[in-house]
Parts: structure tokens; C-alpha cells; sequence
């Protein structure tokens, strides 16, 4: 059975070093929600209170209506997938994943049943008699996967489970783990610091920063409309630039360092005023124009980049800032180094910070952080 996971007023700390200072989280049942954030964030400590390996320094975690504080961990029914596999080097396939199934002292064919299916499910139950040695870290995981998940586990945990695996593993794996997640429907936590990973297989995902949760929602609702500059800055690439708001005729518009204004209709009312903000444009989010003499930000190209369907420009502004600029392959010359070029803002899709970077001033942000 799958569960909600609750977390109220979370505390973990080691000795005065505050690691987790107060942080609140719903995971509801059978979501595949992840734990994404730089090194040292806290994530993996989160993790591990959920999983009972860390002691909890203050607050309240519960399984649906179970608080498990102070449960013991063989006891919360967890299926736990580590960054290194953590399969038995002495034990065949097989043995690896009948191992939890004999801890719960179940029937010997109930055992052998239920080692095969996910084995089955896996695709891991041709090598059932190998050695792991014997195995590539894709199949390795393979059976990490069908050992956590045969002992039909109420919560799912995975601690970077794919960081030691090749890029095209990477893919291919996460592909396998979403799908299976999906169709079993545990209450899954995963946690990474590759954002890529996280949008790929996330239904929900929390992006955390020095133990404090900064946004919760769905990957759309985080890249499109991130809460703050870090989220926006963390979650892909941008182009941070200082700018201005400034109310003219009962219109506000966004004014670049240059002096180019661009109308911007989705700014929310309590920050229609003039202030200095903080101006987060994605690469695809500048339009380039070869035309020099049409309306918009002067800047120079520096170098590019043909990636096929793509093309990369890296430029810089006559403000001295430089920008990165993705846009689709032209049948037409790629723009040399040197050339001088116009750019204009898609200011439907832009965002727009306070000057202290701690808010988005656009409407859309769905940040589900500040109820929980």
C-alpha cells in the first residue's frame, strides 16, 4: 500500500551546525517527488530522516496517520535504492533480491514467486544465477530496483541512483524508473542534484537550498515560473540582468540597462510601481533580428555554437553584460563573430525579480511550498 508522507516543523542539526532549520512537506500518495539542490543542501539529510537513518532533532514525520520518529526503520516498509547499488558482491541475482522477501520470513515459494516477477519486471531474470560482478551498472541497478521494490514497500526512497552510471545509462534508466514507479504506484522520494534527471522524472519536484525549501511544484511550474532567482538560476540556464520597472501612462514597462522598454501585462498589482528588479531571460527566451537598425538591445556576437537543431550564440551588450542566446538552426549562414545584432525579450515568458532576488513579481507562480 502506498502512503502520504507528512513532514511539520522538521529540525536536524549536528551538535550547533543547523543543517535542516524548519521545514514543512506534504508527498502525497503514490507521487513521484523529488529532492533536487546543490551539494550540502540538506537533501540527502531529508532522505535519511524519512528513512529512519538519521536521528530527527525536532518535529513530526508521518506515514499517513503514523508518526515514524521514533519507529525503527526495518519496520516503516521502505524500499531504498542508493547511489552505489548496495547489492551483496557474494550473492547471485536471485539471492540479491529474495534477500528482503527472507527477512520477512515469508513461505519459501512465496519467496520464490515474488523474487521472479520483479525480477521478470526488471529485466534482470536472465543473469538470475549471475554474480553482480558479472553484471554492467545499468543491470546492477536493475537489481537494486527489483530487490527494493519486491518487498512492496509503502514508500520508495532513491539517493542519487544514477550519478555512477554513463550519460546514455543515465537516460535510459531514469526512463526505466519512472515507468516503473507509475505502473506499481509507490510513493516515491529520489533525490539528485541533476536537474535534467529531476524534470524528467518528476511529478512534483522541491528545489532546496541551506535545508530550506525554496519552490514545490510540477518541473513546468518551476522552469516557467520559478518563486525566486535562485530556483530560476538552479533550474537551467538564464541570463540574470539588472533592469528597471517604471509606470508610464498607466503602462508598466520593463527597461533594460540600454534604455530598451518592453511592455510587461503580467506583473502583479502590489509591485506595479517604480523600483530597480532583477531580470532572469532564459537563452530561448532572447529573439535575435539581423537587422541592426530594428528596435531593441544592441549586442555583438562573440562566438557561436552549431549543435544542429540548434545554434548557440554567446554575446555581450553595449552594457558590458554577456548573454547566451538559443535559437532553432536557419537553412541561412550561421552569424559570424563580431557581427552586430538586435535583440528583443518574449516578455510573455521572461521573469522579473525583486532587487533582493526573493520573489517573482509575475502572476503564475504556483508554489505549493507556502501551504505546506
Amino acid at each position: 500500500m502506498s502512503v502520504t508522507i507528512s513532514i511539520k516543523n522538521a529540525l536536524k542539526k549536528y551538535g550547533d551546525n543547523v543543517i535542516i532549520p524548519d521545514l514543512n512537506l506534504e508527498i502525497k500518495e503514490g507521487e513521484f517527488f523529488t529532492l533536487l539542490g546543490p551539494s550540502g543542501c540538506g537533501k540527502t539529510t531529508l532522505l535519511r530522516m524519512i528513512a529512519g537513518f538519521n536521528s530527527i532533532e525536532g518535529g513530526d514525520f508521518f506515514f499517513n496517520d503514523t508518526r515514524i520518529n521514533d519507529l525503527d526503520p526495518a519496520k516503516r516498509n521502505i524500499g531504498m535504492v542508493f547511489q552505489n547499488y548496495a547489492i551483496f558482491p557474494h550473492m547471485t541475482v536471485r539471492k540479491n533480491v529474495e534477500f528482503g522477501l527472507k527477512n520477512k520470513k515469508l513461505p519459501k515459494d512465496q519467496v520464490k514467486t515474488q523474487a521472479e516477477k520483479f525480477m521478470a519486471l526488471m529485466h534482470v531474470d536472465e543473469y538470475a544465477e549471475r554474480l553482480p560482478e558479472r553484471l554492467s551498472g545499468g543491470q546492477q541497478q536493475r537489481v537494486a530496483l527489483a530487490r527494493a521494490l519486491c518487498i512492496e514497500p509503502d514508500v520508495l526512497l532513491f539517493d542519487e541512483p544514477l550519478s555512477n552510471l554513463d550519460a546514455k545509462l543515465r537516460v535510459e534508466m531514469r526512463t526505466v524508473i519512472k515507468n516503473i514507479q507509475h505502473s506499481v504506484g509507490i510513493t516515491t522520494v529520489y533525490v539528485t542534484h541533476d536537474q535534467e534527471e529531476a524534470m524528467a522524472v518528476s511529478d512534483r519536484i522541491a528545489v532546496m537550498n541551506a535545508g530550506v525549501i525554496q519552490h514545490v511544484g510540477t518541473p513546468k511550474n518551476i522552469y516557467q515560473r520559478p518563486a525566486n532567482l535562485f530556483v530560476s538560476t538552479f533550474i537551467g540556464r538564464s541570463n540574470v540582468m539588472n533592469g528597471k520597472l517604471a509606470i508610464e501612462d498607466g503602462k508598466t514597462m520593463l527597461v533594460t540597462p540600454s534604455g530598451y522598454k518592453a511592455e510587461m501585462v503580467n506583473v502583479l498589482d502590489q509591485y506595479k510601481q517604480d523600483q530597480d528588479v532583477i531580470m532572469s531571460i532564459r537563452p530561448e527566451e532572447l529573439i535575435l533580428n539581423r537587422d541592426v537598425n530594428a528596435e531593441g538591445i544592441t549586442a555583438t556576437v562573440d562566438d557561436c555554437v552549431f549543435l544542429g537543431l540548434m545554434t548557440h550564440y554567446f554575446v555581450h551588450l553595449e552594457s558590458g553584460e554577456e548573454a547566451e542566446i538559443i535559437q532553432e538552426s536557419s537553412i541561412d549562414s550561421i552569424i559570424e563573430p563580431g557581427t552586430k545584432i538586435k535583440l528583443t525579450l518574449n516578455t510573455e515568458k521572461i521573469n522579473i525579480f525583486t532587487a533582493d532576488g526573493s520573489a517573482n513579481m509575475l502572476t503564475g507562480v504556483c508554489n505549493d511550498c507556502a501551504n505546506a
